[in-house]
């Protein structure tokens, strides 16, 4: 067994932990949305056609804050399309996923649905095919009070009261040239700069995230950053990233993925502190990591005809490896508090999501559901630095990495410290001693373990055993302790909860 030490003190804050940081991702691709989230004559079905099956784990897993209709989607979306009587709206080819678009759902029951279930929303407006003035017009619809002809549609269309959404994603991956209406760098900030004074016009009080770079494997990375906020730094509050990980039989890689996502971050924070200088500006840019997610270890074939009304787009199961990718990413935004205050997990149901369904069926937790559920209930308050002395495992183009990913939360109101650990360790457990003498009289009271039972990395949850893979928990009693052990099992994901008794 390795030996690992740690030092949390309560002085090395990193910043607040935004509670928008535990955000997750609604598009109109694939079953998503339709036999997702929504699919009258369910048997759990709404009086809207809601699946409460599939609510009531969305409240479970802690979303807090919910991107909407894209994604690739938004580019070609004509948000009008989804409003009014449904019997009279238009049945549109979706050209971004080949699918059918029935548009039965659109931003009144989506924001009617989110604030049923207590979510905030995030929008997306069209600035692919779409125009800054179509930014103003849906803004205007959903947040304006009354006496005008866009705010009064709404109140007609039976919605007295504004959806009052306040965080906006002004397009989305526009440096990618699968993007409908792909634009170069200095185009889209520049449509951009002019959509965030109409949004900002008509409400002084939203929040705007321009779109940063969707890869930093692009060739246009950083410099698609750099054009963007030089044309829109002052008129936006956040810059975008989004990022994907998959295993590629690379395992130790896959492992230590939140080495990319960090350096990622890093560049981006670069980039916007230039633009900054550069300007002569006040502002600090912030970052939303708006897409980020693992690729599922077991992908089942699923029919999926092209031009088909939810038609099944990357569906499959997520095993106990992907599970322990994605919590380490977990802890690298966690680490980035000060600067990522958004981050939105792609997708929330069926798509690369947490939550699969079945049409007309059962409703189940993937394997990452986990970590972000704990996270979202236990990162809560203040972002500690975690100074970690441990040994490091090698990889095959990261070269040397820690073995231990560590993140750490300190709760002041509720006088608790979280420390969510993933031991990237293919074979050696670790025995972690950690210093908290800073805090002082401490008790530690539960670590909760996620890892592969019977040595299988691969094993997932599936409708047939919905609960094969769940994190157990363990009761410390480790007494009023303030550098306590713990055992941090190979291939593992830890959350260790300590009560701070001088609080």
């Amino acid at each position: 067994m390795q030996k690992s030490s740690i030092v949390i003190d309560k002085e090395y804050k990193i910043g607040d932990i935004d509670k928008r940081l535990f955000g997750s991702f609604v598009e109109h691709m694939g079953r998503c949305v339709y036999t997702g989230i929504y699919e009258p004559g369910h048997p759990e079905a709404d009086e809207n056609g809601f699946r409460e099956d599939t609510s009531k784990l969305v409240k479970e897993l802690g979303t807090t804050i919910i991107r909407y209709p894209g994604g690739n989607f938004v580019s070609g979306y004509n948000w009008t399309d989804g409003i009014g009587p449904k019997a009279k709206r238009p049945v549109r080819l979706d050209l971004a996923w080949s699918a059918k678009e029935p548009n039965q759902v659109g931003i009144d029951e989506f924001a009617d649905w989110a604030e049923r279930i207590g979510l905030p929303v995030m929008g997306a407006v069209n600035l692919g095919s779409g125009t800054p003035k179509d930014a103003g017009n849906i803004l205007e619809y959903c947040n304006f009070p009354k006496g005008t002809y866009w705010s009064d549609l709404r109140i007609k269309n039976g919605y007295t009261k504004p959806h009052d959404i306040k965080l906006w994603c002004l397009g989305n991956e526009m440096d990618g040239p699968w993007q409908i209406c792909h634009m170069e760098a200095y185009e889209y900030g520049r449509k951009a700069c002019e959509t965030a004074k109409i949004m900002k016009w008509i409400d002084p009080s939203v929040e705007l995230v321009s779109c940063g770079s969707s890869s930093p494997d692009l060739d246009t990375f950083p410099d698609w950053d750099r054009i963007v906020l030089e044309n829109t730094y002052e008129n936006v509050d956040f810059i975008s990233l989004h990022r994907y990980y998959s295993e590629n039989g690379k395992r130790g890689d896959y492992l230590t993925s939140f080495v990319d996502m960090d350096e990622f971050i890093k560049t981006v924070v670069a980039v916007a502190d230039y633009v900054k200088g550069k300007l002569r500006s006040k502002k600090k840019m912030m970052l939303s990591f708006d897409e980020y997610n693992v690729s599922q270890s077991h992908k089942p074939a699923a029919k999926s005809e092209r031009w088909t009304y939810a038609r099944p787009i990357s569906e499959g199961y997520y095993s106990v490896l992907d599970a322990l990718s994605f919590s380490g990413l977990l802890c690298t935004l966690i680490n980035h508090a000060d600067r990522v205050k958004v981050a939105c997990l792609a997708q929330l149901v069926n798509v690369i999501a947490p939550i699969s369904t079945q049409p007309g069926g059962g409703a189940i937790r993937q394997a990452i559901f986990y970590p972000f559920m704990y996270a979202s209930r236990y990162a809560r308050g203040q972002a500690i630095k975690a100074i970690v002395n441990c040994h490091e495992i090698k990889t095959e183009t990261r070269g040397d990495v820690d073995a231990l990913q560590v993140a750490a939360a300190f709760d002041e109101e509720d006088g608790t410290l979280n420390i969510f650990m993933l031991n990237c360790d293919q074979k050696e457990d670790v025995n972690v001693k950690i210093d908290l003498r800073s805090f002082g009289e401490c008790e530690p009271e539960e670590q909760i373990i996620l890892e592969p039972e019977n040595g299988d990395i691969y094993a997932f949850n599936s409708f047939e055993h919905p609960e094969n893979i769940k994190p157990h928990s363990v009761l410390l009693n480790c007494g009023k302790n303030n550098m306590p052990e713990f055992e941090i099992h190979h291939l593992s994901w830890n959350v260790i909860r300590i009560k701070v008794k001088n609080n």
